[in-house]
């Protein structure tokens, strides 16, 4: 049940982080953000605030922020069509009623001519069977459609997407990936805070018990300098060694946390992993708190991460890694379960990695994806024109549904790893 708690908590936060950045740049650009979505699939929770909708839907696999004109508007009035009509004080349409017009007594009845609610906002008709007597009628820029009893506000031309200029809308899009980046460098910062950073220097925290390190005597504090006579500063420099020269006799110089200077001889022990060997000592990395270097921390570790994420990205690519190393939900169910039963810095560590590679897929150009959504911005920068509205959303149509069939395949491949 922790498990199931933690993993609810940091797919919640992760989605939520990622989709908040959109909603924000969306109405600091003046976009009409209908619905600031959680999950897909039916509703399970909504509320309403400043014109948007949040919701919790049933199906936790990603989020949305629905902007207007990235869809289809819902309702379209045509000529003959008759809707009832309802005003603010200022004598501006404020709602249109589709449908069930009975249930609004109070509502203006209308044979609809012509209507323009994308720039002009107006719509012009005539009294029922009265067509001698045409009627116009100024909408207000923040009315309602009302169809099944349901509201929906109207979506002028400059509140919708496509309105906007090509920066905002990259920025827009991009905000998401950039808001799952910040969120990494808080979270590594947290953990510098309170657990403390690694320091630069190849100092020794532990030997852990029964290994070659322990054997040897380490202790608590030494830090190594020499390692066959070559000098050593750096914390990844030793682990490099180590790494390199499994079976083999190395001669260490320590300095001990007394000052005294100690010589050590050690034999790493040779290990393999997924056809890898390498030398293992057995000791951990000494920590120290300080602020300004858990600030540093942030920065460097999510830079870090991302690189090594960029790298195994393009390996996957070129065929250099095979598609069974993706992990969908489950695998990633999995390793949490194991990343929280580590300790609470562990799972906060696994959480910010995540940040970070969500942050990443998603700024992958492919279609349905921020990424692909920022190409044909992109495109349209260069040729000085947008892309054909239906050709744009046919390719991201098929790109989710890719997706969709790719997660599906990895999701597979996770449940075979598990229980096969």
């Amino acid at each position: 049940m922790t498990t199931v708690i933690a993993f609810i908590l940091m797919f919640g936060l992760l989605v939520f982080i990622h989709e908040l950045g959109h909603l924000i740049f969306a109405k600091r650009a003046g976009m009409l953000a209908r619905e600031f979505a959680i999950g897909f699939g039916p509703k399970v929770f909504a509320f309403t605030k400043n014109e948007t909708v949040y919701t919790i839907r049933l199906l936790p696999i990603g989020g949305y922020v629905r902007v207007a004109g990235e869809d289809p508007e819902i309702v379209e009035l045509k000529p003959g069509q008759h809707i009832g009509l309802e005003f603010n004080d200022n004598g501006k349409v404020n709602k249109i009623i589709v449908n069930h017009k009975s249930k609004h007594p109070n509502a203006r009845v209308i044979e609809v001519s012509k209507t323009d609610l994308d720039h002009a906002l107006t719509i012009d008709g005539y009294e029922v069977d009265e067509e001698d007597q045409p009627l116009h009628f100024d909408v207000d820029p923040k009315a309602f459609y009302v169809m099944d009893e349901t509201e929906t506000q109207i979506a002028p031309y400059d509140r919708q997407f496509a309105s906007k200029s090509v920066g905002k809308r990259a920025m827009q899009l991009f905000a998401g990936p950039m808001m799952n980046f910040v969120l990494a460098i808080i979270l590594f910062i947290i953990i510098g805070l309170i657990q403390g950073v690694p320091t630069e220097e190849a100092i020794i925290d532990e030997a852990v018990p029964d290994s070659p390190a322990a054997d040897a005597g380490f202790q608590h504090g030494d830090e190594v300098i020499k390692v066959d006579g070559n000098p050593i500063s750096t914390w990844d420099e030793f682990t490099a060694i180590i790494q390199k020269n499994a079976d083999e006799e190395l001669n260490m110089t320590v300095e001990r946390a007394d000052g005294d200077t100690a010589q050590i001889s050690v034999v790493p022990d040779k290990m393999e992993s997924q056809g890898r060997t390498y030398g293992q000592l057995g000791v951990t990395h000494m920590f120290e708190q300080t602020f300004t270097g858990s600030f540093q921390y942030g920065f460097v570790q999510t830079y870090d991460f991302t690189k090594l994420i960029l790298t195994n990205l393009g390996m996957l690519v070129t065929g250099q890694l095979p598609i069974e190393t993706l992990s969908g939900p489950v695998g990633i169910y999995d390793a949490t379960d194991k990343f929280v039963e580590a300790g609470f810095f562990t799972f906060l560590m696994w959480t910010s990695i995540l940040s970070v590679n969500l942050g990443i897929v998603n700024l992958v150009p492919l279609p349905a994806l921020d990424g692909g959504r920022l190409l044909f911005v992109g495109i349209e920068a260069v040729r000085g024109k947008p892309i054909d509205p239906q050709k744009e959303g046919m390719v991201h149509f098929v790109g989710f549904a890719l997706l969709m069939l790719l997660m599906i395949v990895v999701t597979w491949n996770d449940i075979q790893r598990l229980f096969l």
